[in-house]
């Protein structure tokens, strides 16, 4: 139970993400990248406390391409496939640091 408290966040995340595979309100686009660009650089916060490069690196980037300040313009179907791709990451995140705790 102990993992789940430390890595909620990460879960947050993927429902986030694999509910903006659906048609919703622009609202919800503008609260998804709030919600990963916070979690996203929390992440990287937190594995670069924990001494993985690799894993700061990939959440930094979560964040920067998530961020609502200067976003980044693309398709809707090229952002399906990022929130899908980010989902993954965050699920294997999830995993991999739970064999730690």
């Amino acid at each position: 139970m102990n993992f789940f408290k430390n890595n909620w966040f990460k879960f947050l995340a993927i429902l986030f993400l694999l509910g903006a595979l659906g048609n919703n309100s622009y609202g919800y686009y503008q609260l998804l990248r709030w919600t990963i660009l916070a979690i996203g650089a929390y992440s990287a916060y937190s594995a670069y406390k924990l001494g993985s490069k690799f894993w700061s690196w990939i959440f930094g980037i979560i964040a920067i391409l998530f961020n609502p300040i200067i976003p980044f313009a693309f398709q809707r179907e090229t952002w399906q496939i990022i929130d899908l791709v980010v989902a993954i990451i965050f699920f294997a995140s999830f995993l991999k640091y739970g064999r730690k705790n």
